[in-house]
């Protein structure tokens, strides 16, 4: 039972990525998703999430317009479309579920920078 987040990697600032959580053990369909990420030396903060129900979404301020959650339950991953990055950006990304969440994994290292 694990969610893998993969597709950082560096990138200059405007420019995107996209991530992807693999889900594994557990029926995706009745979770709702979360994405955080922690940046050096700061607390983990939440990013963004998506309801199963109605495939509502929530994002911080922070990335509002230029980061899009979205899943695919049949291919059992949930996904981070991040354009625009900017070096206030660079963290390690992690996915879990919003409630009844599992260990956290690797997750996956974003840096913006020039």
């Amino acid at each position: 039972v694990q969610l893998q987040a993969s597709g950082g990697g560096l990138v200059q600032p405007g420019g995107s990525l996209r991530l992807s959580c693999a889900t594994s053990g557990f029926n995706l369909d009745r979770y709702d998703i979360g994405w955080f990420r922690r940046a050096p030396g700061k607390e983990r903060e939440a990013v963004s999430c998506i309801v199963n129900s109605d495939r509502s979404t929530y994002y911080a301020d922070s990335v509002k317009g230029r980061f899009t959650i979205s899943r695919d339950n049949a291919k059992d991953t949930v996904y981070l479309q991040m354009n625009d990055l900017k070096p206030e950006d660079t963290a390690v990304y992690r996915c879990n579920r919003v409630y009844q969440p599992l260990s956290w994994g690797q997750g996956t290292q974003v840096t913006v920078s020039t």
